[in-house]
Parts: C-alpha cells; structure tokens; sequence
C-alpha cells in the first residue's frame, strides 16, 4: 500500500513539473526581468551594498512585533539554507546530472527579481492585526490587490503542506538519518530532540526567532562553506573540468559512468529548476511572510534583501556543494542524497572528521529550516482560520518529523516536497504577474528618491504604515 502511494507521489510531482510548469516559472521571471531591464545586472552592486553591505552599521532598535531587515533576511534563510543546499544539490547531481547545476544557476539568476517583487509586494500590502503583530505574504496582496480569496486560500494551503512535508518531515528525518548512519543515534530520538528545540524556539514568537536565526545561519554558512572550499581547492585541477560538466550536460545527455546511471536533458532540466526553487525559493512566496515583518524603510528596499538571498543561497552555497561532488569524483559511485555529499567530504577529510562537519551542517541547517517555517505554518494557518485555531493545532507542526523518522527511501520524500513547492508557487506566480506594475511603481519610487511609498513608525503605536496609497 504505501509502496503503491510512492508511485503516485511520483507520477503527481512528474506532472507538476512537467514542462507546462517550467514554461510558466521561466515566463514570469524573463518577463520581470525584461520588464525591469534586468535589474539583476544592472545594479548588482546596488544590491549588495543596500543589504549586506550595512550590516556592520549600528542597527535600529526594533519594536517587540517586528524585527530588524538582516534578522528577516536571516530567518528567510534559515528557511532556504538547508537540507535543498546540500541533500537536494546531490540528489539533482544523482537524477539529473552534472547539468542540473547550470538550470539552478539560471533559475537563482531570474530568481533575483523575482524574490525583490514578492517580497516588496509583501512590505506595501501588510497589515496589523488586532494585538499588534504584523502578517504580510502573498495570501495579503492576492486578496487585497486582485480580490481573489480562492486563490489565497489555495495559496495557504499549499504552504501548509509545504511546511509539513519540506520542513517539518524532510528536514526532521535527513537529521535522524544521518546521526544515524553516523553515530548509530536512534532516528526517533534525534528528531524529538530537534522538536523540541524548533518547538522553545518558535513558540517565543519573531523576536526570538530573529534573534536565534541572526546568529545561527552566518554561523552555519560560514563553517560549511570553509569546509567545502578546502575539499575543492584540494582538488582544483578538476575544477575546468566540473565546470565544462556542468555547461555541456546542461544541453546534452549525461553519459552512464560506474554507479550513476545516467541523465537525459529534460531530466536536468526538472532537477534543476525544481531544486533551485527549492533551495532558494524565488516565487515560492515563503520569504515574503518573513520579510513583511521587518523593520524597513521602504518596500522595494526590504526587496533588495531578497535578491541578496538567492545569490547567496544557490549562486554560492549550492555551487560549493557541486563542486564537492563533482570534483572529487563521487558521482559515479551512485549514491544519492546526503550520502552522496559525505562521500564527497570523506575524501578529504577522515571519516570521523567528515562524519562530524556533515553532522554538524546538517544539524544546524535542518534544524534553522525548521525554526524558519514556523513562521510561514503560522501566517498560513491565521489567514485560512484565526489566532485561536492556530494556537490549538500549532503543535501538530513538530510531529511529522519524530512520528515518520524511520522512513527510508529519501528520493520519494524529495518528491512530495516538489510538489508541496508546485502547489505554493503556481498561485504566488499568477499573482506577481497580475501585479508586476504595482511593483514597477515601488521600484521607481524608491530609484528616483520619490519614497512616495515609503514606510515609517507611527509614534502613536510603533507599527509600520505606508506614506501614500
């Protein structure tokens, strides 16, 4: 029976990613690209020095309902940044290829603008409840914006789903499989564990998550970054080499070499745009519900954040994680999954040393991923019903991933979370390509100087409104 019910997740996730889906995906992010003249390039400098480029500057003191832009950026990440960068990289090497790689690159270079518009379109539409706590996210400009409640209903749902399978689950069972492996650590007992610490984290609300997470991903990134650089420069004769992988698969089969059994180009294709979505979640419509909580001057600002992500969560981490792989050569071994990557590591560093980085990276992503969509599984949950259901059935978002730990095939669970991500991002996509004039609007706002719709604390109660309607 649940033999059978894997097959159908299967042909289900085939069918959403099949190429009408892709075709849709490709078209909103060229067209927001064209539409901005591909502001991507043009002020790529920009970017990066209105974002990361400030965060050594002194911080504002944020309000108890909101939190700072780099806290947001960093709990969107800790959304982003895990098990996609590393067990979903090799699992897109193992089915797709060498060539997967390049369509993450392509989907992470749209993905950008794509980021920037939902996230500004976030920021412009929020709204404050009654006790104060700001929500925002694509469920409040599809129904604000184009009046479609389905749509946002359809949109929350999917999120939902999203959180329990990617998060909840995914995350969940790829830590207790590999302490596991590892260090023969009961899989039950190492997902409890990482459920109750995602639980005394989360339930203290944003201004603790940002705090945790603001702390935790730099952290996380950084070690895991080291970590794969030295693997790669150790091996950096074959660097041309995985490089020329990479472009040629992309657009030709990849030939069968020992254990990895090959990959058509509609193969790499699949993998790569659904990793890269995945991994980076442009047009998902997850980081918007975070960033709408951030304490920002203007929307398209808070926008730019966003597309400082998806460079740095899929152009650098998932490239490191390739380049592991695909330099030291374990592809052909056949593995797959986080396997596939600790096999990568092993052949630089001891087994006991490999085993306690991967360990450590997958803790520590697996378990700020989970931090990180607690956020989405809440705004989620109070826009389908109210605050009261939500603070009665919170809890069932801790449970998928200790009641489901002793699952083994790990490829057919990547599957349900590509279709958790088709189900979420088909109704965000429709939406940003209704409103890409509402967002052309804030971008020249905020280029110009105009700051028409710009955003400011009220001395009244401390909560963000817009200047101008």
């Amino acid at each position: 029976m649940f033999d059978y019910f894997l097959q159908v997740i299967g042909q289900l996730s085939e069918w959403l990613w099949g190429p009408w889906t892709m075709a849709f995906i490709a078209f909103v992010s060229i067209y927001l690209t064209v539409k901005t003249r591909f502001f991507q390039i043009r002020y790529f400098k920009l970017i990066f020095s209105h974002t990361l480029g400030q965060i050594f500057r002194e911080q504002k003191q944020t309000s108890k309902k909101s939190i700072s832009p780099f806290q947001a950026t960093t709990a969107s990440l800790a959304g982003t940044v895990g098990m996609g960068n590393m067990a979903g990289v090799a699992t897109a090497l193992s089915i797709g290829g060498p060539g997967a790689i390049f369509w993450m690159w392509v989907m992470a270079f749209f993905g950008m603008i794509t980021k920037a518009a939902e996230i500004t379109l976030a920021v412009h539409y929020r709204e404050v409840d009654g006790s104060g706590n700001i929500r925002g996210g694509p469920m409040y400009y599809i129904k604000k914006a184009l009046g479609w409640k389905v749509l946002a209903a359809f949109f929350s749902i999917g999120i939902i789903i999203n959180c329990i399978f990617t998060s909840s689950l995914l995350q969940a069972h790829t830590v207790g499989r590999a302490l596991e492996a590892s260090y023969d650590i009961n899989p039950y007992l190492a997902t409890s564990l990482m459920g109750l610490i995602t639980m005394t984290v989360a339930v203290g609300g944003i201004q603790r998550i940002g705090k945790v997470c603001e702390t935790l991903v730099p952290l996380m990134t950084i070690i895991y970054l080291c970590s794969g650089f030295f693997i790669v420069l150790a091996n950096y004769s074959s660097i041309p080499g995985a490089f020329s992988q990479i472009f040629h698969f992309a657009f030709a089969p990849a030939p069968a070499v020992g254990g990895f059994a090959g990959a058509a180009v509609m193969s790499a294709i699949q993998m790569g745009m659904a990793r890269g979505m995945l991994s980076n979640e442009a047009g998902l419509g997850t980081a918007p519900m975070v960033h709408a909580n951030a304490e920002t001057e203007h929307p398209f600002l808070q926008g730019l954040w966003g597309s400082a992500e998806v460079f740095l969560d899929t152009t650098v981490v998932c490239t490191i994680t390739a380049l592991i792989i695909l330099c030291s050569g374990v592809l052909a071994n056949g593995s797959s999954g986080i396997e596939l990557l600790l096999e990568g590591f092993a052949t630089y560093y001891s087994p006991e040393i490999a085993n306690a980085i991967i360990s450590i990276a997958i803790v520590t992503f697996c378990l700020s991923t989970q931090i990180g969509f607690f956020i989405y599984f809440e705004t989620a949950l109070v826009d389908l019903f109210n605050k009261k259901i939500f603070n009665i059935i919170k809890w069932l978002y801790f449970l998928p991933g200790i009641v489901f730990a002793g699952i083994s095939n790990v490829d057919q669970l990547w599957m349900l979370a590509n279709i958790s991500v088709a189900l979420s991002a088909l109704p965000n996509l429709i939406a940003l390509l209704f409103l890409i004039g509402v967002f052309l609007k804030l971008m020249r706002d905020y280029m110009s100087g105009e700051n028409r719709y710009a955003t400011k604390l009220t001395d009244k109660n401390k909560q963000y409104i817009k200047i101008a309607e």
